[in-house]
């Protein structure tokens, strides 16, 4: 099955320009939707559009943007009117600037995307970009308009590809020095190697497995039983157990100890 394309138009470097297409690098499709339904009828609830003062359904080419001059006074803006100050960035990515792949931080990263030449004409121009920018271990720094709006974009060099990062606007970032500024405890060098060792003992590569939703498999399989009308097994009421208070003062030396030594069996248990 060919791949859906969320946008076509050009990556353009200089006088080097090619055709590509692009597509978001993550999905939200397999997630469980619900719909809203008249739980007297069963029948689906749906929703539109209605005129505040007069109470009736506005039909879709009635519908226009408006910009708020003051109380109930609009400019009113068609989409006519919205396609005529449509910026050059709606349909190219001109690489203005190249940063260190390392300079730039990861609060500003949005959302990831997929960008790969659309004609085998281009192959050649995009791969001499890719490539150079692999070598020099640079992002590139571009403009793109996305929802109506001109998003700062950073073109990262992945395999074959090129990974389009939208970013945050400035604004959007609070700065972490206001939020880690009292944190000004140094850590115990007795406790350190303690917890290199749990580290070392609890390392793995890196699986999709380990980003899992529970909640989405528990609904899928609570889905299951519903549409198999399935009764639920009435399950014992246990009794409510007192739990005695404890002490939240700990020694962290023993407990980072009990802690590797628990690991270390239960590994040699497995």
């Amino acid at each position: 099955m060919a791949p859906r394309y969320y946008w076509k138009g050009y990556l353009k470097l200089s006088l080097v320009t090619c055709p590509v297409a692009m597509t978001p690098a993550t999905s939200e499709s397999e997630k469980v939707r619900f719909h809203t339904l008249n739980k007297a009828t069963g029948n689906r609830v749906v929703s539109q559009y209605v005129d505040s003062v007069t109470g009736k359904p506005v039909k879709d080419e009635n519908e226009a943007k408006g910009y708020a001059r003051g109380e109930n006074d609009y400019v009113i803006l068609t989409e006519d009117d919205l396609e005529r100050v449509a910026l050059d960035t709606v349909k190219t990515i001109d690489i203005e600037k190249f940063v260190p792949a390392d300079s730039i931080e990861w609060t500003y990263l949005e959302k990831p995307h997929y960008l790969m030449p659309d004609d085998p004409v281009g192959n050649e121009a995009f791969a001499v970009i890719r490539d150079a920018m692999k070598a020099d271990k640079v992002f590139g720094v571009s403009k793109l308009v996305m929802g109506r709006r001109e998003r700062a974009v950073i073109l990262e060099p992945r395999d074959e590809g090129i990974v389009l990062w939208s970013l945050r606007f400035g604004d959007e970032v609070r700065p972490e020095d206001s939020y880690f500024e009292d944190i000004d405890e140094e850590a115990d060098p007795d406790l350190v190697p303690l917890v290199q060792k749990l580290i070392k003992q609890r390392s793995a590569h890196w699986s999709p497995e380990m980003a899992s939703d529970p909640i989405q498999t528990s609904l899928l399989k609570l889905i299951e039983e519903k549409r198999k009308a399935l009764k639920p097994k009435k399950t014992a009421k246990g009794k409510s157990s007192e739990i005695a208070a404890k002490s939240n003062v700990v020694n962290i030396m023993d407990a980072l100890r009990k802690s590797v030594e628990a690991d270390l069996k239960g590994r040699k248990a497995g």
